[in-house]
């Protein structure tokens, strides 16, 4: 009789239903709390984080997961059994170097300094944010501690978000991607006349962002009976449970896509933790395999899927409906200007080309603040120096420069570079799918997205976190990472909207 496994699996729900307290108080933070309860929340969140870490790291999960090791001994290792004692001594390892009181510090700095750089952005000024961001910089180089030796100061951080991954893998991956990207850019520079996208920008009414966002969604396969749908001032996902996956926008009422291309964005993210075998909840197992599986979640449904012509020889008739600016354009130019291709301030809306380009701005940045290299108070001239050698263009302001990001005010250092590894990985998996499945296009321009959904279900979400990212990669396509296929889907697409 495995005692002990269903006895690790009870202390594990618990851990689980903590995080998921802990998740909706952030998710609450970021929509509807008032201001005034900032602090207040801080110190709710920091006290559930460090009970929640407690309970994971306590002597009694390590002598549980000893006696459950042997107790699955001779199971499938694919096993849900297996998989739940292999991933849950990695996370009891890992954690177990990291002191409560760190979590808890951790938690709160977090929690306050979220509202400050909403401030800050609001006014366009970094000074606001600076002693928030040097409290979370010295905190995650005191992370990086708890795992010395370590090749570079940024694996720690990076691992946590990529199990099983170091730095130099994607410093490799951007030593392949950047000279190809930059060369592209260039090319497509020289034809920048052949794309208008002038009638995408102009005044929007709010609603009918909206509601065509929410229909989209309903088509993409987002289960509105087990989610919803705000309003934030960055979008984000979270999940309490594959029964309650939420999803945030923010409209701009200048640029008719950013809304939708968020909602699509965050569906994809969505998308992927409703479908997780509702057997792994409440288990370390639930949620997705890392930050760049779920990446390649919303990057696939953001480009592959929403900036094709399938998706809009469908959705377009509506949307001129509901946008009479756009009645004298044709689905073709219509096409070519959701993909123009032009260096940008807003990581967010930037074109497939460019959206890398941002993502080595944010990861060399990172790396020169934990090592030193950077102060926290000399970073908007470093951004600024960095998107000009990068992209060619200099932000006028902090709030379109380095604050236009909320993900450094939750700690989130080591991230950006799963965005990246998101985008390689959404191609590969969607040209597995289209091999299995080449009704995709023509369910696609019918307003369906059966066959993708399932194909998705089937090879990637319904494992959760059972294996590593790469492990999934390789059973769910046959293929090891690699930056080819997706520098083949850009250079062929395109070399077609801008004829090169």
């Amino acid at each position: 009789m495995a005692r002990a496994l269903n006895q690790l699996r009870e202390q594990m729900a618990e851990v689980a239903d903590l995080q998921a307290a802990s998740a909706l108080l952030d998710w609450d933070h970021q929509t509807y709390m008032p201001p005034g309860a900032a602090e207040a929340r801080a110190q709710q969140m920091a006290t559930i984080d460090r009970l929640a870490h407690q309970q994971l790291t306590s002597d009694s999960i390590g002598e549980l997961l000893q006696t459950a090791q042997s107790e699955v001994e001779g199971l499938d290792l694919d096993s849900n059994e297996a998989r739940l004692v292999k991933v849950t001594q990695r996370d009891f390892d890992r954690e177990r170097r990291i002191p409560s009181r760190w979590v808890s510090e951790f938690s709160q700095a977090t929690a306050l300094a979220h509202q400050i750089w909403q401030e800050a952005r609001g006014t366009s000024d970094f000074s606001k944010f600076e002693p928030s961001l040097e409290r979370i910089v010295g905190l995650r180089q005191e992370y990086a501690s708890f795992f010395e030796p370590y090749e570079s100061i940024y694996d720690p951080l990076f691992e946590a978000f990529e199990p099983g991954m170091k730095t130099a893998q994607i410093r490799a991956v951007f030593a392949e991607l950047r000279p190809a990207l930059v060369d592209l850019v260039q090319r497509i520079a020289e034809r920048a006349d052949r794309v208008d996208d002038s009638f995408l920008h102009g005044k929007f009414e709010d609603a009918p962002q909206w509601e065509f966002g929410l229909e989209v969604l309903q088509r993409m396969g987002y289960d509105f009976q087990r989610g919803r749908q705000d309003r934030s001032a960055h979008p984000f996902t979270t999940s309490f449970s594959n029964d309650d996956v939420r999803i945030t926008t923010r409209v701009e009422g200048e640029l008719l896509t950013s809304a939708l291309f968020s909602s699509i964005h965050e569906g994809g993210h969505a998308l992927y933790e409703q479908g997780v075998d509702p057997q792994l909840q409440r288990s370390p197992l639930a949620g997705g395999a890392s930050l760049s599986l779920h990446e390649s979640q919303s990057r696939l449904w953001e480009n592959l899927v929403g900036r094709s012509r399938p998706f809009w020889r469908f959705f377009f008739p509506e949307l001129k409906e509901r946008f009479g600016q756009l009645r004298n354009v044709s689905l073709e130019d219509f096409y070519r200007a959701v993909n123009r291709v032009r260096p940008s301030l807003i990581r967010v809306d930037a074109d497939e080309v460019t959206y890398n380009l941002h993502i080595m701005v944010r990861f060399e940045l990172e790396q020169e603040l934990l090592e030193g290299r950077v102060r926290v108070k000399d970073l908007p001239p470093a951004w600024n120096q960095k998107m000009n050698e990068y992209l060619g263009i200099v932000p006028p302001n902090d709030a379109q420069g380095i604050l236009q990001d909320v993900h450094w005010s939750g700690g989130a250092i080591g991230y950006f570079p799963t965005y990246t590894l998101g985008n390689l990985i959404s191609v590969e998996f969607y040209q597995s799918a289209l091999r299995d499945c080449p009704q995709i296009w023509a369910e696609m321009e019918q307003g369906r997205f059966d066959s993708l959904l399932d194909w998705l279900r089937q090879h990637v979400h319904i494992f959760g976190r059972k294996f590593e990212p790469l492990e999934l990669l390789r059973r769910a396509t046959g293929q090891e990472l690699s930056p080819q296929p997706y520098l083949s889907y850009l250079h062929e697409k395109f070399t077609e909207i801008y004829q090169l």
